[in-house]
């Protein structure tokens, strides 16, 4: 049975990019709040360290006290339905999950509002304790999971993502919209059938 394996933002899910709202409320570009930042976000991310460290990190090296959790205030998700009926059409004869990187307020908001639901598991970064395009992401998931690179399919809007997971020999789709993905898919089911 094939595994697919979708990204959350970008992908699943729109308007989950809260990074221009954070620096349009802070008044700063993004390449300064990544040099505030530094690896904290990536910490961040692999759930390291909470929302409540990093903003006292980075509004000490920001210079001023950031008092609120901006990840959290600017996240509005919404889910792309076509996305959605592709992912139910698969589920009839796949297993299909999740594999995103997020933190805790994003996780906890996508996990209430019932948005993983969709899924038969979800493999989140902050849970993991490693994120994409680490190659330890995908191979935590094939190792849970059970299953063979060749048997996978990734789905990503995010290039450097897609890449990471192809050299794992995954078979790996760089999302850019809901009709080229449902194109992307039946190729790869076409070529799958030719391969057996």
């Amino acid at each position: 049975m094939t595994l697919y394996i979708f990204d959350m933002g970008g992908v699943v899910a729109y308007d989950t990019d809260v990074f221009p709202s954070v620096f349009n409320h802070l008044n700063i570009t993004a390449e300064k709040f990544y040099g505030f930042a530094g690896s904290s976000l990536e910490r961040l991310s692999d759930g390291e360290i909470s929302t409540d460290d990093f903003w006292r990190r980075f509004s000490s090296r920001f210079g001023k006290k950031v008092t609120e959790d901006l990840f959290a205030k600017f996240f509005k998700p919404r889910l792309d339905i076509k996305v959605v009926a592709i992912i139910e059409q698969l589920k009839g004869s796949a297993r299909v999950i999740c594999g995103t990187n997020t933190f805790d307020p994003h996780y906890d908001y996508l996990k209430l509002g019932g948005y993983y639901g969709l899924f038969d598991a979800v493999y989140a970064s902050n849970k993991m304790g490693v994120s994409k395009p680490h190659q330890d992401f995908y191979r935590y998931i094939l190792k849970s999971e059970r299953v063979k690179p060749e048997d996978t399919v990734f789905i990503d809007d995010t290039e450097e993502n897609v890449i990471s997971a192809e050299k794992l020999g995954i078979r790996s789709i760089w999302f850019k919209n809901a009709v080229a993905l449902r194109s992307d898919i039946e190729r790869h089911l076409n070529q799958k059938t030719l391969d057996d």
